[in-house]
C-alpha cells in the first residue's frame, strides 16, 4: 500500500524533529562536559601559569635579593605604547629594591617578549626572553637555555654603556650579534634599552610614593655602593 502525500510529509517532519532534538542533546552534552572540564582543570592551569610567571620573575633577580611575593606586589604604569604595563616590585623589608616588567621587540619572525629587572639605581639585574618565533639554531640563541648571550645585560645601565653604544657591534654598539641572525639580537638590545628609558621616565611611579622615607633612602644608598 502506497503512502499518501500527507503521511510522507509527516514522516519527513518526524525525522527532521528527531534529528534536531538529537543534535541539540549532543550539543548540550558536549557543552556541559567542556564546562565541567574547565571548572575542574581551571584552578590547576591558573596555578601552573602563576608558577611559570613567578619563576620568570625570580630569574632576573640575584639570589636572595627580595623577601616579598613578586606576584602579589604590583603596580601599573603607562607602557611604551601607552597601554597599562604591570610592574612587579621586589622588596627587602618595606623598601623597594628593584622592579620587574615585560618588554617586547620586533624580531625577524615576529615579536620577541622578554622580562627584565632593574634596581633602584637603574641598573639591569637580569633579562630573560619569555617568547619568540625566531629561527631555531640561529635566533633562538637569545634563550638562556641555548646560549649565555642574554646574561650580558646584567649590570648594564644607560650610563654603562652610554645610550649611543646600546646596539650590536655591527651597528657600532657594544653587544655581540649572532652569525646569520643580526636582526634578533638587535631587537632584544633595543627592547632592553627602551625598558631602561621607561624606568627613567616612570621611576617614581614604579617604586611607589608610599614607602617609608628612611627605608627608601637606605635602599638608594645601598644601590649606589
Amino acid at each position: 500500500m502506497s503512502r499518501t502525500p500527507d503521511s510522507a510529509r509527516r514522516q519527513r517532519l518526524d525525522t527532521l524533529w528527531y534529528q534536531t532534538v538529537s543534535l541539540g542533546v549532543v550539543t548540550l552534552t558536549a557543552g556541559a562536559a567542556l564546562a565541567l572540564a574547565h571548572t575542574a582543570t581551571g584552578p590547576a592551569i591558573a596555578a601552573a601559569e602563576a608558577r611559570d610567571v613567578a619563576a620568570s620573575l625570580a630569574q632576573v633577580l640575584p639570589e636572595n635579593f627580595h623577601d616579598n611575593d613578586l606576584l602579589a606586589d604590583t603596580t601599573t604604569v603607562p607602557g611604551p605604547d601607552g597601554r597599562p604595563l604591570t610592574v612587579h616590585r621586589a622588596r627587602q623589608g618595606e623598601a623597594v629594591v628593584a622592579v620587574i616588567y615585560q618588554m617586547s621587540g620586533k624580531g625577524y619572525a615576529g615579536p620577541i617578549r622578554l622580562v627584565m629587572g632593574v634596581d633602584r639605581a637603574g641598573v639591569v639585574t637580569g633579562v630573560r626572553v619569555t617568547g619568540h618565533g625566531e629561527t631555531p639554531g640561529l635566533g633562538d640563541k637569545i634563550e638562556v637555555a641555548r646560549h649565555p648571550w642574554v646574561l650580558t645585560f646584567a649590570g648594564k645601565s644607560l650610563d654603562d654603556p652610554l645610550p649611543a653604544r646600546w646596539g650590536v657591534k655591527k651597528d657600532g654598539g657594544e653587544f655581540d650579534q649572532f652569525a646569520g641572525a643580526t636582526i634578533t639580537p638587535r631587537a632584544v638590545v633595543a627592547a632592553v634599552k627602551q625598558g631602561l628609558e621607561l624606568y627613567t621616565a616612570q621611576r617614581r611611579a614604579m617604586l611607589g610614593d608610599g614607602e617609608a622615607p628612611a627605608a627608601a633612602a637606605a635602599a638608594d644608598e645601598d644601590s649606589t655602593r
